[in-house]
């Protein structure tokens, strides 16, 4: 049997964009990517404090050291420039595994997007 666990999270960070007009996904600067141990083209979790919404994509590497967040595609819909969001990505492991693993939290400034 196993189990799906938080593998990452970048908690609380501003969405500085939404293009409508792409094809799908995230953008994140590459930095907090790196930090959380989240790879281009994985699948991740995003949650809106701002407005509730809960949806997936996959990742797009951002600038480094930009602080981008931006939606895309249809994403862009469920989103506004400024509202904070939460992103997350799991891992599929056994219970014993599990039992000792340790996400990668990262609590960047929500003015700044940076560490």
């Amino acid at each position: 049997m196993f189990v799906e666990v938080l593998k990452s999270k970048i908690h609380c960070v501003r969405v500085t964009d939404a293009e409508l007009n792409y094809i799908g996904s995230i953008t994140i600067d590459e930095d907090l990517m790196d930090a959380v141990d989240i790879l281009p083209g994985e699948h991740v979790y995003i949650v809106d404090n701002n407005n509730g919404e809960r949806f997936e994509t996959y990742v797009i590497k951002g600038e480094r050291g930009s602080g981008c967040i931006c939606l895309n595609g249809a994403a862009a819909r469920k989103v506004q420039v400024g509202d904070v969001v939460i992103i997350m990505a799991y891992a599929t492991m056994t219970p014993e595994e599990a039992k000792d693993f340790k996400p990668k939290i990262i609590f960047p400034d929500t003015a700044t997007n940076h560490l």
